[in-house]
């Protein structure tokens, strides 16, 4: 199945979103929660809490690159090097997956 590049920035931004959404509750759950901020904090220090934040951080910068693409699609007329923004979000992403990694 050979879609366009445009499709699966399409998918990554529905899918980031969704993924964003039902990532939400927990976030606030925790913050709730924050009454008893020691054990909060060392339960954030277990590898898969580490790994969440940061497919947190992809997800995140994956969602405002998408999203920035559909409103530069939106607003702008098309130009045929705009088929690399797609590219260059995936790029930016990696980055800064890569970046929040290397800060952990």
């Amino acid at each position: 199945m050979n879609r366009h590049s445009s499709y699966w920035v399409f998918l990554v931004h529905r899918l980031s979103g969704i993924a964003l959404a039902l990532f939400l509750p927990v976030h606030f759950w925790a913050l709730g929660d924050a009454l008893q901020l020691d054990a909060l904090l060392a339960w954030t220090e277990q590898p898969l809490v580490k790994f969440s934040e940061w497919a947190l951080v992809v997800l995140l910068a994956a969602h405002l690159g998408a999203g920035l693409r559909v409103l530069a699609l939106e607003f702008l007329p098309w130009r045929d090097w705009q088929k690399g923004l797609a590219a260059a979000a995936a790029a930016l992403t990696l980055a800064a997956g890569l970046a929040f990694a290397l800060a952990l």
